[in-house]
């Protein structure tokens, strides 16, 4: 199946059909002719909380060092019909206690799950792929930022009938994790490998009422892509969430609207970026925890420019009301840090800017090398409602981050990525908090 060329943006969503077939005259066949991927993990983690380091759940500074596997294979496509698994595992075999604590949530747990397990079926213009997947869309989203990605257990449909026009429906009733603590439901050093459960991340809740994890009863998707356009990409996804746990039997919907303009020139590409982010709530419950609130964003920037990228981007949010970007850990915006990520910029009375600077060294002789900085300011008020605001701040807040990151292909080992993030932090209160991070990567793609 061909998709039409998206933007950066729209990308994410043609990631649930991925897949590309060839055909096979047996079913024998199409085993024999499937096709194996894999990547071999090593990351190190260095983690500055600003925390004290002390207690029986020391969550202050320290690090911790992971291998991983992820192992892939999808048979070749029998009349229309292939199959597909991923195997990812993890270890961490000098974590302290102290490190066990500190990442429970996101990166230590050892052992290995069966992400994917699926079935494709493409006739035509229309593909659907049904069972465990990764999916990548602006508001249902599989994090990979961490050893183990999360995935859905779902069904997707995609088809491409329309001219310039993707259409996707989505339904998922289950989630993986990236440990058995993602939902903090285990003591910090007892963390493990995750497992399929009918509760799942809901990005932009923050963790006012202890985690951003809620148990639900299936979930449902649509989305179109549009390119009619020249240069415009447009996009829009809704997502409703059923019975969400604490809410007495509420419902959730969650809205974004997309639309990105390329302004090609002699010597660059000018980018001018809009998107709306909005979640409802449908009970009395459910209203009380404030996440009806609307975000707004914007970026301009530019790209190819003697290999320099830049861009400005900023958002803001509603009055007393915080933003669901969706489910999983994937969903971001504009303004998002590099590190810290999305959910920091979506809370009620939150207003962000973000400024961007690339470059990529291939215009010097150096092909592979890519680096990137970032400047970011984040300010949230106190919120003036009476009760519980999920991601609200309770005092008025200002938050800057700094970040960078460098980023190596080998040229001289085909597959093999290193890759550094750095991201130095404060939070001014009542009081400050200063935080960092680093995260190293060594990835190898065969």
């Amino acid at each position: 199946m061909k998709l039409a060329k998206l933007s950066l943006a729209a990308i994410v969503v043609a990631g649930l059909a991925s897949s590309s077939f060839a055909a096979s005259d047996t079913l024998a066949d199409a085993f024999k002719n499937g096709k194996v991927t894999g990547e071999l993990k090593a990351w190190y983690f260095d983690r500055d909380t600003g925390n004290p380091n002390t207690g029986a759940l020391a969550k202050g500074n320290e690090d911790l060092f992971s291998t991983g596997v992820m192992l892939s294979y999808v048979t070749d496509s029998f009349n229309g019909l292939s199959l597909g698994t991923t195997f990812q595992s993890s270890y961490a075999p000098m974590a302290t206690t102290d490190a066990k604590n500190l990442y429970a949530t996101d990166m230590y747990g050892s052992g290995a799950v069966l992400s994917e397990a699926y079935i494709v079926y493409t006739m035509k213009n229309t593909t659907a792929k049904v069972g465990r997947q990764f999916i990548a869309s602006p508001l249902v989203n599989s994090s990979g930022s961490r050893m183990i990605k999360e995935a859905f257990q779902a069904a997707v449909l995609i088809n491409t009938d329309l001219p310039n026009t993707t259409l996707v429906a989505g339904y998922a009733d289950k989630f993986q994790g990236r440990t058995s603590d993602y939902d903090r439901s285990v003591a910090g050093t007892d963390s493990d490998i995750s497992s399929f459960k009918k509760e799942a991340v809901f990005y932009g809740t923050g963790t006012t009422a202890g985690s951003n994890v809620f148990g639900f009863d299936g979930a449902f998707t649509a989305a179109v892509i549009n390119n009619s356009i020249t240069n415009l990409t447009l996009i829009g996804q809704y997502l409703f969430v059923n019975d969400v746990e604490f809410t007495n039997g509420g419902d959730a919907q969650v809205f974004y609207a997309e639309g990105n303009y390329v302004i090609p020139l002699s010597n660059t590409k000018v980018l001018l970026d809009a998107t709306y982010r909005g979640s409802r709530t449908s009970n009395a419950t459910f209203d009380s925890f404030h996440v009806e609130g609307n975000m707004y964003q914007g970026r301009i920037g530019f790209k190819e420019l003697a290999g320099f990228n830049a861009s400005f981007a900023y958002s803001t949010v509603s009055s007393d009301q915080s933003v669901l970007l969706g489910a999983g850990n994937g969903p971001t915006t504009y303004t998002a840090p590099l590190i810290k990520g999305a959910e920091v910029t979506s809370g009620a009375n939150t207003d962000a800017y973000k400024i961007e600077v690339g470059y990529d060294f291939a215009k010097v002789g150096i092909a592979g090398l890519k680096a990137l900085g970032q400047y970011s300011k984040v300010t949230q008020d106190r919120p003036t409602v009476v009760g519980t605001v999920l991601n609200g701040a309770t005092a008025d807040t200002e938050s800057t981050f700094w970040d960078g990151q460098i980023a190596y292909d080998l040229p001289s080992v085909k597959g093999l990525t290193l890759s550094l993030q750095y991201e130095d932090g404060k939070k001014e209160t009542t009081s400050t908090v200063n935080s960092s991070e680093m995260r190293f990567r060594a990835n190898y793609k065969f």
